[in-house]
């Protein structure tokens, strides 16, 4: 299968780019390298993957030196004369749209940002793949779309009308804006929900660089609301083996879908919209203990009220993955907690 993984130097794109590319999937990879948060992490991934820094310069094609089945290019989705350039000498048979601007806090602070690459972007994506006949589209929406939801553990046939940032509001744009090329195009849409996603080469923007750095170099953890927090934490290889079942096995029509009582997560047109979550929240509290046993070291704990656009708690409700996959996360979070400070110390320190 050759496929198309926009995002490929983020902290999901680069580990799912490297899981098929070691399948012996032919994987053409594209990323904007944005300044979001420190591009040498950006570069650094996919030297993992064999392109290097000087290569990344310019707007043309890399052929990676370790894979002989990758292609990388620097890409922005928002530009669409260049996708369509990218479409049109490559005939993919899926493509994976993991680019987005990310961050819920940095929507309030600068919202131009996701209109470009998270509502621009999506729609120059999902037209190429209307244009060039591409039927399985997957794409990363997120728990934040559930917004002022309260009943837990948030559930796919629930609605998630009140997001309560830009971010969530535009990860549920996408998915209207699937089901929108589903109905008309017959394009097979996927969304899938990530929860709090951790692992070795996450962002520092997360919870898990944060904490750790912050307790090694012993200054205060910002906790929000004085730590009265749930989070679903979800390890990364979790998150992409659940992509990879989901490329695998692209969204099919609901014969069980009502239009006088509609399911949001599914529909009469080829679209789908899944959860993919530990389904085990813990208190961040208990995160952040993990973090203290593992490093042998103790935190500083600066408690802090909710921070506008936060939500209380994530909790993933996995039923509908797990019927339909035969799929359950397999590790816990002190197992993922070690390999993450593992990998934390050998990268920075």
């Amino acid at each position: 299968m050759k496929l198309l993984v926009t995002g490929a130097a983020g902290f999901i794109g680069f580990h799912l780019t490297k899981i098929l590319i070691e399948k012996g999937e032919d994987v053409f990879a594209i990323d904007f390298m944005g300044e979001y948060y420190d591009v040498q992490l950006k570069y650094d991934r996919i030297k993992e993957l064999g392109i290097y820094t000087e290569e990344v310069a310019f707007t043309k094609p890399i052929r990676s030196r370790i894979y002989p089945n990758l292609i990388f290019q620097r890409i922005n989705i928002a530009d669409k004369n260049l996708l369509i350039n990218l479409f049109q000498n490559n005939e993919f048979e899926c493509v994976v749209n993991l680019a987005a601007q990310a961050g819920v806090r940095y929507s309030i602070s600068n919202p131009d940002a996701y209109l470009e690459s998270n509502m621009v972007g999506f729609l120059n994506i999902i037209e190429c793949c209307r244009n060039f006949n591409i039927k399985n589209f997957v794409y990363a929406s997120s728990s934040s779309v559930y917004g002022l939801n309260q009943k837990i553990p948030f559930n796919e046939i629930d609605g998630t009308a009140h997001p309560i940032s830009l971010y969530a509001a535009s990860k549920k744009s996408n998915e209207l804006m699937a089901h929108v090329y589903s109905h008309l195009f017959g394009i097979r849409t996927t969304g899938l929900r990530f929860f709090t996603v951790y692992g070795p080469w996450g962002r520092p923007d997360m919870a898990a660089y944060l904490f750790t750095k912050s307790i090694i170099d012993g200054k205060p953890i910002k906790v929000f609301n004085n730590g009265e927090m749930l989070r679903d934490f979800t390890y990364i290889d979790d998150i992409v083996n659940g992509i990879l079942k989901v490329i695998a096995n692209p969204a099919q029509s609901s014969s069980e879908w009502d239009p006088y009582s509609p399911i949001p997560s599914c529909s009469s047109a080829p679209f789908k919209i899944y959860n993919i979550g530990n389904s085990n929240p813990i208190q961040l509290i208990d995160f952040i203990n993990a973090l203290e046993l593992k490093l042998g070291l103790s935190a500083i704990m600066e408690m802090l009220p909710l921070q506008p656009g936060d939500v209380i708690s994530t909790f993933a409700h996995m039923d509908s993955f797990e019927n339909q996959f035969d799929f359950k996360p397999k590790i816990n979070i002190s197992e993922g907690v070690d390999k993450y400070v593992d990998w934390f110390i050998k990268y920075y320190l």
